[in-house]
């Protein structure tokens, strides 16, 4: 079937939204850059893609050319759904800016987003999200990347959230490292003992000595 998109492209065929429907989001994700680059963003507009199991590098040029064509309905109450397939290629600055836009982002579709975005959002902006879904957050806290996100965030501020989250840094937490010391060896045992048992004569004849000069 590569060989297949391949030839299409070559053959200097557009990927439209005809083309993109027919592939479909199995073999979108096998495309590679060049041929990402090639998708015109307002394809997206008329196509049916979810590249949420892609490969990060396609999520992101996906996303970008996505947001560029539903951009015009940015305010609009449908931009989300219109935008949420993509959303596992955003950049952290774009989830802030949903964050205060009552998206109710369901908690699958957070654990998809991309990991360093995900780690940068605040337990604010993650309840700014989530909306009406927070109290799921919960069931989803010992699962990769929720988990990761926890631990990032002060437990101060998940207790704020009021959903039951735990893991997250305790105020003025240290992390504290018992040194290890290595027990002496049997050799240097044998030695300190000899030295002790000849402190005695050795004092003697030091204030022996001392006497006598």
């Amino acid at each position: 079937a590569t060989a297949i998109i391949k030839r299409y492209v070559d053959l200097g065929n557009a990927l439209n939204a005809t083309a993109l429907n027919a592939i479909g989001t199995k073999y979108v994700c096998l495309l590679n850059a060049t041929e990402l680059n090639m998708i015109d963003s307002s394809s997206l507009k008329l196509a049916s893609l979810n590249p949420s199991a892609c490969s990060q590098l396609t999520k992101d040029i996906l996303y970008a050319k996505a947001k560029r064509a539903f951009s015009d309905q940015h305010y609009l109450p449908a931009y989300y759904e219109l935008i949420e397939p993509y959303l596992g290629g955003a950049p952290g600055v774009d989830l802030r800016a949903l964050s205060k836009d009552n998206v109710n982002m369901n908690v699958s579709t957070l654990a998809k987003l991309r990991r360093d975005a995900l780690m940068s959002l605040t337990p604010s902006e993650v309840q700014g999200l989530l909306g009406v879904n927070l109290g799921d957050l919960e069931k989803w806290q010992n699962k990769s990347p929720i988990r990761e996100w926890v631990q990032m965030q002060k437990q101060s501020e998940l207790d704020k959230l009021h959903v039951g989250l735990t893991g997250g840094t305790q105020e003025g937490y240290m992390n504290i490292v018992t040194p290890k010391y290595s027990s002496p060896s049997s050799a240097s045992l044998g030695a300190m003992a000899m030295t002790l048992h000849l402190l005695p004569a050795l004092l003697i004849s030091f204030l022996m000595m001392s006497v006598l000069s």
